[in-house]
């Protein structure tokens, strides 16, 4: 009892002094990119974007209508709210791959969409992103003779855009979208896990592992007796993996 109250001191002193501070499972960012059907498609096909939404960001009008952002009188922008997993992407990659879906020197105007909805931003509410944003734009700024124009803030406001606007590429595959289709193929891709390749063992190992029989069908093109192999006979539910066939395949 004595070393579990020690325990528990220890861990709550070390909780509210921040001496030992927990990795985050889940993290968020707010991407503006222009119309937000396409900037959502893209960004969820990222191996470990958890989550997204679309909405309207730093409005100064309350839970704002699609109608009143697109009268340009909300200062609302159309934007992605990104719940991420940051041991699998990490910001700088999440940045890196946002950046590729847009014109960053155009100012409220991406593709054939117009308006102060449309402008270009990221929105943070984790003032520790910040330096990483920074420094991400200056390695953009230095592409460019012109000056980037996406704007960096804090996140005030965030309302959820209405629910036909929400995963609306999923639902109406031939929608409208400004952004390239291979991009989507490229954000599956763009950090996705390493596929571990076969090594077949050598041939002492197999014949350590195989019987005599088995040896001699993967090994030797030896054929075995019909109905006579342990699962000739097997009905339980499941997926069966023919070891043999690899064996002979490799």
């Amino acid at each position: 009892m004595k070393y579990f109250i020690i325990i528990v001191i220890v861990v709550i002193s070390n909780t509210f002094l921040g001496v030992a501070k927990p990795m985050k499972n889940q993290a968020e960012i707010y991407f503006a990119g222009g119309c937000f059907w396409g900037t959502e498609h893209f960004l969820k096909q990222i191996r470990g974007v958890e989550s997204t939404q679309v909405g309207y960001a730093n409005s100064n009008v309350a839970n704002p209508s699609y109608e009143q952002v697109c009268s340009g009188k909300t200062n609302a922008a159309e934007t992605v709210k990104v719940v991420y997993d940051p041991k699998t992407v990490d910001l700088n990659l999440l940045l890196d791959l946002y950046f590729k879906t847009i014109d960053p020197t155009s100012l409220n105007r991406q593709g054939n969409d117009r308006g102060t909805q449309y402008r270009t931003g990221i929105y943070y509410v984790d003032k520790e992103d910040l330096p990483v944003i920074n420094q991400a734009i200056k390695l953009l700024s230095a592409q460019y003779k012109i000056p980037i124009a996406i704007e960096v803030k804090p996140l005030t406001n965030f309302y959820p855009a209405e629910t036909y606007h929400q995963d609306y590429l999923d639902k109406n595959s031939g929608g409208y979208c400004h952004i390239n289709p291979a991009l989507f193929e490229m954000a599956r891709k763009a950090n996705a896990p390493k596929t571990k390749v076969y090594q077949k063992p050598d041939d002492s190992t197999l014949r350590k592992e195989l019987s005599a029989e088995q040896y001699a069908v993967t090994q030797k093109n030896a054929t075995e007796p019909a109905f006579h192999n342990e699962y000739w006979n097997e009905h339980r539910p499941g997926i069966y993996v023919d070891r043999r066939k690899i064996l002979r395949m490799a």
